[in-house]
């Protein structure tokens, strides 16, 4: 593909050079262009740069059309050499004001501005010469002149000063060398039918690749330290190091290749008829110029001319940035990035940064403009590009109080996203998505730093109008939306419910509470969380303005009673107490909602455990109440009374606290008579309690409930009354019934243990057999048998301690003890005034008091002392 990289401007006409001059070379070295001709000649002239003036009043740095510059030379002088042989080569060196000039295999050393020779100063035998650009020597008074020598296969390497010359090197190479260029202690050579590489300090010569003879001539030139450019066999230029090896790749250029130049990053090409452009950076030829007769193309210090045998050419190459706003403007993103990398070298740092930036971002809105959002993306990232420059072109998603106005120069053409996608809902759909994408990506990263709100507030607009589930995310996250915007826009969108979420992030609850109050009233309609009774529940159970609580509970509670008491038993203690939630104050709220008020005090009784009397006789009272009133009901629940039963029966065995005597008198006319039982059992009255169970009830496992619950944590005596009382009530009935005799069976088989055994056997009838009572009488005499036999053990143990303390006692006796006023105190030091001490294992003896001391615990052994006292 074509880009115009270079123009062509003639730099003399025929009337600007000599008549019937015939250039074989040139050399340009600033504004000095030097001439060598077919009869010998060497022609100077000045070479003028001038720009036109510009009808658009742009500076001349702003300029960006090379059709204002011209060129012109100015001759200055002519100098015949007198050999009647065309001047082959010409080479400028500016530093000594000297110009070499190859002529009759000839160098002759000139001065650069008279063009007189420099008399003892000419080396013979040259057949071609090179300026090493890399020398050696370091010496900034000589160059170094590297030839091809006429009459041997060799190179010799020169030093030559303003007044000598000296033989540095000489070097034998394989072949006659044809072409070379050199570059430190490195030559690269074109033998008859290759490319070689020899290193002149060590001899070592290293092959680099054939090319074929019929090669209207090989070229060989220097384009960076140590790497070279070859004309290649198959039309290629071949880029090689010093080391053998190519570190780019080769550029597809013509079979019959007169000339090369390097302008970075071009290399042009001159054959028969074009000087074509080649991109060094991908390889692609990207510009070809008509130019037939030419003879010569070379770079000269970063500009480029090209000659035919009476005319010079300028090839002017357009300025960087203009070449890739050109390629941009053809959408060819990758090439305008890849010339645009490559000019890094030739820019000043901070401006390459500042142009690359933006024309990366010029790139990722082409590609945007082409829907490859993924390449767009990379390119809007890498070049840090401003988001709002994004965001400005989907209309109205920018905070209304937003100032920001876009790049100057556009960074794009498009006026909006309506603009760019020519109406295409669908494009403009996916362009949305790809926005909310991008934005949520780089929200919480350094993109976003500064313009937070811009990024939040569109995506908040996006993810509303889309639907989409990350609008409460960003909404319960910390974000910067503005406010007034996202209002209005969630209204529109009848985003109700993340509306509130909007308030409550900015602090306004009040406000928040009845957007979701209204939603649940059904004034609004929004679907977004079918569960926002309970969420509301939950936000007041968290919420630390007691006012706006109070202001809603009645409202919760009317809606429901059982989730809306969550207000209040959800909340933490400390809380409560911190912002008026007093339990008496709840208590006395919630009065007028008695299931409400039923699960608070639950959850003060059961869930926190309060020990005070008032709420577990209030809780008594109410599960009284409620199961009265239900039982009083046309449509009983048989279940929920079942239920409540359990709870109220549960209540009065654990609690120590309740008033018994008033729940009595509560439930007295009434038919709880299991609950007045458990009352009795409270009041030590087991008589009457067994009586209600045994003879109102006849439920004899709730009798024998009754025992074992009554008797837990009671010593063996009291248990044994207790179930003595069951077991005559069971045995004396007012009326025979067979089912009491039945059930004092079971209950003395049930429990054995729980029975004097003695006593039991003198109150069962004495026609009950011995078999009908095998259980019990079984399990009587294991406990017998088991209660004798530990004390018999327990007798033997004392009984061995008592000779082990009797043996001590004798073997102590043996070693008396002898107190005197001159004994003293192991750890005290002072004397003992009482025949007591204490006597460690170690032999030292102590007073009691001193035994006992803290210090002296922890610094003894574990072993225990032994006591005496002096009788």
């Amino acid at each position: 593909m074509s880009v115009q990289a270079f123009h062509l401007v003639c730099a003399s006409g025929r009337e600007q050079l000599p008549p019937g001059i015939q250039i074989e070379c040139l050399e340009c070295s600033g504004h000095d262009l030097y001439l060598g001709t077919f009869d010998g000649s060497i022609y100077h002239f000045l070479l003028v740069e001038e720009h036109s003036s510009d009808p658009t009043g742009l500076s001349l740095n702003q300029q960006t059309d090379c059709s204002n510059t011209r060129f012109s030379i100015t001759r200055q002088r002519q100098k015949q050499l007198g050999l009647k042989k065309p001047v082959c080569e010409l080479r400028a060196a500016s530093a000594l004001c000297r110009l070499l000039a190859l002529c009759d295999n000839t160098i002759l050393s000139l001065c650069s501005d008279t063009l007189e020779p420099i008399p003892g100063i000419k080396i013979k035998g040259a057949l071609s010469f090179s300026l090493n650009e890399n020398p050696v020597s370091g010496d900034p008074f000589s160059v170094e002149v590297c030839l091809i020598s006429s009459k041997r296969r060799t190179v010799q390497i020169f030093s030559v000063g303003q007044e000598k010359v000296q033989l540095l090197k000489e070097v034998a190479t394989p072949e006659q060398p044809c072409a070379l260029a050199a570059d430190g202690h490195y030559l690269c050579l074109a033998l008859s039918s290759r490319y070689i590489t020899l290193n002149y300090n060590t001899g070592h010569c290293q092959d680099l690749f054939p090319y074929p003879s019929e090669q209207k001539r090989p070229i060989v030139k220097r384009i960076s330290r140590q790497e070279f450019l070859l004309a290649g066999p198959g039309g290629l230029g071949m880029f090689a190091t010093v080391a053998g090896i190519s570190q780019r790749a080769p550029v597809r250029w013509s079979e019959n290749v007169i000339g090369a130049a390097v302008s970075f990053p071009y290399v042009l090409v001159l054959d028969e008829e074009f000087i074509m452009v080649h991109s060094i950076l991908d390889q692609q030829q990207k510009q070809t110029m008509p130019f037939k007769e030419g003879i010569i193309l070379q770079d000269f210090e970063g500009r480029v001319i090209a000659a035919t045998a009476n005319g010079i050419y300028i090839l002017l190459p357009l300025p960087l940035e203009k070449q890739i706003q050109d390629l941009l403007s053809s959408q060819r993103v990758e090439e305008a990035l890849v010339l645009a990398k490559g000019a890094r070298q030739n820019i000043p740092k901070e401006k390459f940064q500042v142009m690359y930036r933006r024309i990366l971002q010029q790139a990722g809105f082409i590609q945007f403009a082409q829907l490859q959002f993924l390449e767009a993306k990379e390119l809007f990232r890498t070049s840090h590009l401003d988001i709002r420059e994004l965001i400005s072109l989907y209309p109205l998603l920018l905070p209304s109080t937003s100032s920001f106005i876009r790049t100057h120069p556009p960074l794009h053409e498009y006026a909006d996203l309506n603009q760019l996608t020519r109406g295409d809902q669908e494009k403009v759909v996916k362009c949305k998505r790809f926005l909310m994408s991008y934005l949520s990506e780089i929200r919480s990263t350094e993109v976003a730093n500064g313009y937070q709100e811009d990024v939040d507030t569109a995506l908040l607009k996006l993810y509303a109008e889309a639907d989409h589930k990350s609008l409460l995310d960003l909404l319960v996250s910390d974000n910067a939306c503005d406010l007034a915007d996202g209002v209005s826009w969630l209204e529109k969108h009848k985003k109700y419910f993340a509306l509130g979420l909007l308030y409550h992030y900015n602090k306004q609850d009040a406000a928040a509470l009845e957007v979701w109050v209204r939603i649940v009233n059904g004034d609004l309609e929004d679907n977004t969380r079918p569960d926002l009774f309970e969420y509301i529940v939950d936000f007041l159970t968290f919420c630390t303005d007691p006012q706006l609580v109070w202001q809603y509970t009645d409202w919760v509670l009317q809606k429901s009673e059982q989730i809306g008491v969550q207000i209040f038993t959800k909340r933490s203690s400390d809380e409560q107490l911190q912002n008026g939630f007093s339990p008496d104050k709840i208590v006395n709220h919630l009065c007028k909602y008695r299931q409400a008020l039923i699960v608070y005090m639950e959850h003060l009784v059961l869930g926190k455990r309060i020990q005070k009397e008032k709420y577990h006789t209030h809780l008594a009272v109410l599960y009284v109440e409620e199961v009265l009133r239900l039982k009083s009901m046309d449509s009983l629940e048989q279940k929920e009374v079942m239920e409540l039963h359990t709870r109220l029966q549960n209540l009065l065995r654990q609690s120590e606290l309740y008033r018994v005597l008033l729940i009595i008198d509560k439930i007295k006319g009434t038919d709880l008579h299991l609950e007045r039982a458990i009352l009795h059992g409270k009041l030590e009255e087991h008589d009457q309690a067994l009586d209600i169970l045994v003879h109102r009830l006849k439920d004899f496992a709730a009798a024998e409930s009754y025992c074992v619950w009554n008797s837990q944590g009671r010593d063996v005596p009291y248990r044994q009354r207790l179930f003595q009382h069951l077991l005559t009530t069971y045995l004396n009935p007012p009326s025979p019934d067979n089912a009491l005799l039945v059930a004092a069976v079971d209950l003395l088989n049930n429990h054995p243990l729980e029975f004097d055994a003695a006593r039991v056997l003198h109150l069962v009838p004495e026609n009950w057999s011995v078999q009908l009572l095998s259980p019990f009488l079984a399990g009587a005499m294991r406990e017998h048998i088991h209660a004798l036999r530990t004390s018999q053990v327990a007798l033997g143990l004392a009984r061995a301690e008592n000779i082990i303390y009797k043996q001590e006692k004798l073997s102590m006796m043996k070693n008396p003890v002898v107190l005197s006023e001159k004994k003293l105190c192991h750890v005290c030091r002072n004397p003992f005034q009482e025949p007591v001490f204490v006597k460690h294992p170690n032999g030292h003896i102590v007073h009691t008091h001193c035994a006992t001391n803290q210090h002296m615990n922890s610094t003894i052994s574990d072993n225990l002392p032994s006591a005496s006292k002096r009788t």
